[in-house]
């Protein structure tokens, strides 16, 4: 699920630490199995979790201000 800023600024600081916790265990999921010679589940996928991860990183940042 594909969440956008907006919906990523309204949720709280320890909401935002659980997210972030959770995609980058899905990204390390996804990397080993292609480390271990598996095809990734869908091509497009490690990269949308990257980004995922890029939006809540930006959003922390621009509550910290």
């Amino acid at each position: 699920m594909e969440l956008r800023a907006k919906a990523l600024r309204e949720m709280s600081d320890e909401e935002l630490n659980e997210k972030l916790s959770s995609l980058k265990e899905s990204l390390l999921r996804e990397r080993s199995s292609v480390a271990m010679g598996g095809a990734p589940s869908s091509p497009g996928k490690m990269r949308s979790i990257r980004r995922q991860i890029a939006r809540v990183l930006t959003v922390m940042e621009e509550k910290k201000r």
